[in-house]
Formats: structure tokens, sequence, C-alpha cells
């Protein structure tokens, strides 16, 4: 049997427009020799995507080889795992390193108070416990390379209840010495063992899962302990080894056999093409990684996803062949709703127009999946419609949202923007916000930077636009919203870039934005040169100063200024907003949130958010608002 490792889809996010606008997501990046968990030195890669199981983001730690340094992994690919499978990656170095820098497995007392054991749990509980990194308690797993795999099998033995799963490569079996690691194959009762290591935490073998491999090509440890670890474990988990062997194929020769145990809860892989090295996929490299086979990380993302025994894989029902229509007053929705786990309990729907206001209205299925919701008589206007189907036990599935109007279309109008934002991280810069065109008939949203223009993505009634390589110093966002009838708004944000600090690396050391931890990887990339560095933000309140590449970097310390904009120096206040004038009608403004309205619906009088202003003209009567804050509306222009 022929299978490839499958790609996750990442499901669409449809946000209400009268809601306010969710957070911009940033880009996956490293943060490099982070101290936490006991540990003095930690690569942690967060990824931009959350697991498509569970709660949040999974977690996996991956522990070094001998004489191998944390950095090799860096060129690994475990970014791509990480994205595609919402998986945080730790990479620690060793505290209690014995010969040749190896994980001490085969010394001291194996237990959850002693050593790197602590300091591992710790790790993965100071992880998982930051609620700033999402991640899922019950998506924890920890692997490793040779001596840091035999690490990984006793501390995932120790505590089954932190970790989930383990990803085992090249690794000697749990409880041998270091002399079975180069030399004979050493018995071992892998079952036993681990029993015994976690004998208090017994039952949280019941659903821990464990992947074991090994390169045909290694000739460094020998290859009997791949066969002897993987059915060790399945002993403890109690389950057999099923028929047949299926071939994992990544394309381009790289290739490797895998051997699987009921309900998934073992597997064993024979990567071809490796040697005694982290398998990493095409294009990895690095001390002890290997490029021909495939990519390992990836292998474990898919088999944790297809795998993990700890979290609820209810999925909520699927909504389909949606239809919308409106009749008078009514709108009316069809489908289908059909959920393979349980039942269909409900139909859901919420019709919200375009002050904010909602109606909800509800129904079952049919026999035959089949449902007709009808909402109440509603009121002329623009509604946003967000249907959902919940399940016997209480699991919403995905919502499928539209638009519909009840009663005529409005006159023409340009669409109305609100709620610009401006994130920025060094020299990158995502300008996000609101349209709403009441026509619907929205053609683009652009924004010019001061480096060309991107076309904003547009989910719903949020959009947004990113660049990076912005010049250093003021910059402005030009934000244009464009209908199918060529009428347009624009609004414009302006920011500061930083394009960070250019200095010799003793005057980097000076000035605290480097020292000598990384001072080698700096010499041997910059000599006595001048190079630049930017200000990245890495954790809450704390900035590390990286090249562009992150190969030099500095320590991770408080913050010189706002954190992930760069600025060398000042106070960690924003500038003062500059005024903003918005002209539209007195409708636009409302829908924005510069404006309210009085009276009844069809003869509403309008007035200016906070300063009370009275607005002249009726709904579609044309003023001009300024602010300073944004939040204060005046009728006036900002030069009055």
């Amino acid at each position: 049997m022929i299978r490839t490792l499958r790609q996750s889809l990442a499901l669409p996010f449809f946000s209400l427009f009268c809601m306010a606008m969710a957070s911009v997501s940033q880009a996956g990046s490293w943060q490099n020799n982070v101290s936490i968990g006991g540990f003095n030195k930690v690569h942690i890669y967060t990824p931009d995507t959350i697991s498509a199981i569970g709660e949040g983001k999974g977690l996996l730690i991956v522990l070094h080889g001998c004489t191998q340094s944390i950095d090799a992994y860096l060129s690994a690919n475990l970014e791509d795992a990480a994205e595609e499978f919402g998986l945080v990656i730790a990479v620690p170095d060793a505290m209690n390193k014995a010969g040749f820098s190896c994980w001490s497995y085969w010394q001291g007392t194996k237990s959850r108070t002693a050593g790197d054991y602590k300091n591992l749990i710790s790790l993965a509980n100071a992880l998982s416990g930051d609620s700033n990194r999402g991640i899922d308690a019950n998506q924890v797993y920890i692997a490793g390379l040779s001596s840091g795999a035999s690490f990984a099998n006793t501390t995932a033995c120790l505590a089954p209840d932190v970790f989930a799963g383990m990803g085992i490569s090249a690794g000697p079996s749990i409880g041998t010495s270091s002399n079975g690691a180069l030399g004979p194959c050493e018995t071992a009762d892998v079952q036993t063992r681990c029993s015994q290591y976690g004998a208090s935490y017994g039952s949280f073998f019941n659903s821990q899962v464990a992947s074991m491999a090994f390169g045909r090509d290694d000739t460094t440890v020998n290859q009997c302990y791949n066969e002897q670890n993987a059915e060790g474990m399945a002993a403890l988990y109690g389950v057999s080894q099923l028929p047949g062997t299926n071939q994992i194929n990544e394309g381009s020769g790289r290739t490797a056999d895998e051997i699987l145990w009921q309900d998934g809860r073992v597997s064993m892989l024979w990567f071809d093409n490796v040697d005694h090295a982290w398998s990493g996929g095409q294009g990895a490299s690095g001390s002890y990684i290997n490029g021909a086979g495939i990519n390992y990380a990836r292998y474990l993302g898919q088999y944790f996803l297809d795998n993990n025994q700890r979290v609820n894989r209810n999925t909520g029902p699927a909504l389909s062949d949606i239809n919308v229509s409106v009749s008078a007053d009514v709108i009316s929705i069809s489908g289908k709703a059909i959920d393979t786990e349980t039942s269909v309990q409900s139909i859901d729907a919420i019709f919200t127009n375009t002050s904010g206001i909602e109606v909800t209205a509800s129904t079952t299925v049919e026999a035959s999946d089949n449902f007709l919701l009808n909402s109440p008589p509603l009121a002329d206007d623009l509604y946003l419609i967000s249907t959902t189907a919940t399940d016997s036990e209480g699991l919403a599935g995905e919502s499928y949202q539209t638009t519909a109007r009840v009663g005529p279309e409005p006159p023409p109008q340009a669409p109305v923007l609100s709620d610009l934002e401006v994130n920025v991280d060094a020299q990158c810069a995502t300008v996000s916000g609101k349209v709403v065109d009441v026509n619907q008939d929205l053609a683009s949203v652009v924004v010019s930077f001061d480096n060309g223009d991107i076309t904003a993505s547009v989910i719903g009634n949020d959009f947004s636009a990113s660049t990076c390589d912005l010049p250093g110093g003021n910059n402005t966002a030009i934000v244009t919203a464009t209908d199918n009838r060529g009428l347009l708004i624009s609004d414009s944000l302006s920011f500061d870039i930083d394009a960070g600090q250019m200095a010799t690396l003793d005057q980097h050391i000076s000035a605290g934005r480097l020292d000598y931890t990384n001072y080698a990887n700096c010499y041997l990339e910059y000599g006595t040169d001048s190079f630049k560095l930017n200000e990245i933000l890495v954790a809450s309140n704390q900035c590390q100063w990286q090249d562009d590449d992150n190969s030099c970097s500095g320590p991770a310390q408080s913050c010189s200024s706002a954190p992930g904009n760069g600025d060398d120096g000042g106070d960690n206040d924003p500038p003062p907003a500059d005024c903003e004038e918005v002209s539209t009608s007195n409708y636009y403004h409302k829908v924005a949130g510069r404006a309210y309205s009085t009276g009844n619906y069809y003869s509403p009088d309008y007035f200016a958010n906070g300063s009370d202003d009275a607005m002249p003209g009726s709904t579609w009567g044309t003023n001009t608002l300024s602010s300073d804050d944004g939040v204060n509306w005046y009728l006036s222009s900002c030069t009055e």
C-alpha cells in the first residue's frame, strides 16, 4: 500500500461585520536561545496555524543527538511540519550532557524530579501553560535522535500524563548502557521498564501513541533497536501488529516503509537513503540532518493528527447545498446538515442588520438531512446571515455566512472603510480593517504602501494586506475600496518603520543589542564589518536583536520600545494619532461607528459620536467628520 502525507486544509474564518476586528495573525518565526523550563537555550518555532484537532496548537519537543548542536534543527524543515499541522516546535539544548554532548539516558536516576527529565516536563508544562501560545495540553509530544531519542522515550514513559505521543529516531532502547549505543544490540525489556518508570501514571499509557524510526543506512546505532522499541511499546499498550507494510512517499525518491499496530497506537518506520541522522526531507541540511529521506517531523505531525487518543474528534455537523432566498420581508435558508458521529440537534441562524441588531431563528432537520429555516419578518436592510448546525452533544459545526437584502437597494454608494489598523514587525507591515458595501458589488480593496500596491484579501467584511522591505522612517498606507460601478473611498494610515541599527560587532555589544553568547556566529559572518540588527518581539514584553536570517542574534531582553517595531530608544507610548477625516453620507458614518441616530427608522436624526454634533441632512446627507483619537468625532474637517 502506498500513501502520501496529505496536506491539511486551513478552514476559512468569517467574522460578523458588526463585531470587533479579530487580531491579525503574525507569520511563524523562530525564537532562538530562549531560557525556559530549566534550560538555558531552547529554539522555539511558533506557527501561524492551529491544529486541525483539539483546541489550539500542538507542541513537539525535539531532542538533539550526540555532538549535535540545536542549531542544526534550524535547517531541518521543522517549520514545514509546524505550519502544516499547527505545531509549536521546541528544541532544547541538554543541560546535563554526558560524553560527546549526549543526552545522558544511561546515567542517573530515572525520575520526574531528576535532571533533564525534570527540565523536559517543566518545559512542556511551561509552554502549554502559556495562554499566549495557545497550546492544547492534550497535544504535547516529544521526539529525538539517537541519545535524544532514548531520552525522549524515557521521559515519555516517566510522564505519560504530559506526553500524548513520542517519535523515537535511531534511539537505543530505554535502560540500555552507553556500550549498547555503538556496539552489539543489548536486549531490553522495554515494556517492563517503561511501565516501571511511569508506575504512578500507568492509566495514561492507555491513550499514548508511539512512532519508532530508523534509517536503513544507519551503521552507527544497531538497527535491532527499532523493532525492540516498537514491540516493547506495543506490548505495554496492549495492541497487536497489523498485517502488511505501507510505503510513505514524498516524491523525488524520498520513501519509507511503515508498519502499524492496532488503532495506530504504534508505528515503525524504515527510512530509505538515510544514515544515522534526523530525516528532514527535501532541502534539509546540517550536522546529522539528512535531506535524502522523508520529512520525519511532517510524518509525526500527520501520525499524531490521525492517532492522538486524547482529543475529542467530534467535528460537528457539516452544512452543504445551501440556498438563500428572499420573499417580501422573510429570508429563507435551505440545505443539508449531516453529522457522521452523532446526530443533528438544530439549525440556527443569526440575521444582523447594518446597525448591528440581531434577529435569530431555529429549525430542525428532516429524516433526509434536509432543512428549511425562515427568518421572522425583517425591516428593509442589508443582513449578514450566519447559519450553524449543532449536534446532540452541543458541538456546533463550521458556520455558513452570506449576505442578503430585504427591500429595495439603496442608491449607489461607495464602500465604507472602518477599524483601520496597522501592525508593524521590523520592516514589515500589515494593514487590516473592515469594508462594507451595502450595494454588494465590492470589486477590490487595495493598500498602497510606500514600496508598492497590494491587493488585500477580503473575508466576509474583514480585509488585510501585508508587505515587507519597507523603507525606514515615516510610512503611509492608503487604503482604497472600489465597487463595480467605479465608486471608491480612500483612507490613510501613518506609521513608522525602523530599518534597524547599523554597527560593528563590538558596537552592537557595547550598545547591549548583542552579548558574547552568540559571538562566534556573528564574528564568522560579519568580522569587523558593520551590519544591521532589527529588534524583534519574541515573547510577552521580551525582544531580541536579530540580523535578517536570525543567524546572529542577541539575548531575549526587555524591549527598548513598542514591541516589534525595532525602535531604538524612546518610551513605550505610541505616538499621537494624526487627525482622521472622513466625508460620506450620514448612513455610512453610522455603519462605521462614527455617528448614531435617533428617531424612527425611516426619518432618523444623526449625531457625531463623542461630540454629539448634529449632522444636517437625513440618511443620505453627506457630512465631513474628523477625529484626533478615533473615538470622539466632530462635525468639521481636520483643518478647521
